[in-house]
């Protein structure tokens, strides 16, 4: 965060200023006017260095004690601090906080107790809920968990369930414990795909992308279950197969997020050196693939799979499947 310089010129002040310069760095140079009244500094010289531009309101009862632009970092910090007592830090803000998001979206969007009523304020979003499960931290946020279940309610598709469920594993949500908060609540939309899909996150799919593979590739055509996350030591080189079959074939499945310009250097050296050291052979498949025509990739996997001393063969998933 830009670093933010406080005004500390505030005049006759009934606390000690290293007490005052405390408070104002554990909050991010932002106070309320109920604090700064405290402070000895009445409304109507608030209002002055607000004119002045040498503060500036962003809420309601709510400064910045600086000039210039404001950091994301006040901006959550101020919400709090408008938003009262009990309030947390939720939703898409919250899930940018705990690393579930990459962004943290245009607006602050912070929760309250339910018994309470707060305006919202532009750039801001008040939601109204029983107490917050809030986190320790630099800025009062709802837990990790409730924040996947917030999240997963405005979720659109089964695609970005999926792969808000494989974010929150990655940035430390545990699986059982997303389980037993969705039999808590009352009320959760997806209910029967988060079930469905946390076991298939804590058995080793990280996206969607996979999912769609394990789903409609492997187990409505009949195929073996493949080995997920297999990590080997090639070269000299530790390296990850996204699936790996035992009869010596892996699965490569390389997203558009992931690899936007398709197939990389690495990505040949890597499909060669298995080859060579290991035997094993590599299909590589891409969101048009496996989603498109699951039946094909399906058909060429267990070709793949037969070739390598597998007994079976694809099965078909309806009349048009072209798999077996």
């Amino acid at each position: 965060m830009r670093s933010t310089r406080v005004e500390v010129r505030l005049g006759r002040l009934p606390v000690a200023l290293d007490s005052l310069r405390v408070v104002l760095l554990a909050q991010d140079g932002v106070a309320t006017t109920a604090q700064l009244e405290a402070w000895g500094v009445d409304r109507r010289t608030t209002a002055r260095r607000v004119r002045a531009a040498d503060w500036q309101r962003i809420h309601p009862g709510v400064v910045a004690l600086h000039s210039g632009a404001l950091s994301w970092v006040q901006r959550a910090r101020a919400a709090l601090l408008y938003a009262g007592p009990g309030a947390a830090l939720s939703h898409a803000t919250a899930g940018y906080l705990h690393k579930v998001l990459a962004e943290p979206g245009p607006t602050i969007t912070v929760s309250i107790p339910a018994a309470r009523r707060v305006t919202p304020q532009p750039g801001l979003v008040v939601r109204r809920r029983r107490e917050p499960p809030a986190s320790g931290g630099r800025l009062r946020t709802v837990d990790l968990v409730a924040t996947v279940l917030d999240l997963v309610a405005e979720a659109t598709s089964e695609d970005a369930v999926v792969g808000l469920l494989t974010d929150a594993v990655r940035a430390g949500a545990r699986p059982a414990s997303v389980l037993a908060a969705v039999s808590t609540r009352a009320r959760v939309r997806h209910r029967a795909l988060v079930g469905d899909l946390v076991g298939e996150v804590d058995a080793g799919v990280e996206s969607p992308l996979e999912l769609r593979y394990a789903r409609d590739v492997e187990r409505r055509h009949g195929l073996p279950p493949a080995r997920a996350q297999v990590r080997d030591q090639v070269d000299g080189w530790w390296i990850r197969a996204d699936r790996r079959y035992r009869e010596g074939v892996r699965v490569e499945l390389d997203g558009a997020l992931a690899h936007p310009y398709g197939r990389t250097d690495d990505d040949t050296w890597r499909d060669n050196a298995v080859l060579v050291t290991r035997g094993d052979v590599t299909l590589r498949y891409r969101w048009r693939h496996v989603v498109l025509d699951p039946c094909a990739v399906a058909r060429q996997v267990a070709t793949a799979l037969r070739g390598r001393g597998w007994p079976g063969d694809a099965t078909r998933c309806g009349p048009a499947c072209a798999a077996a």
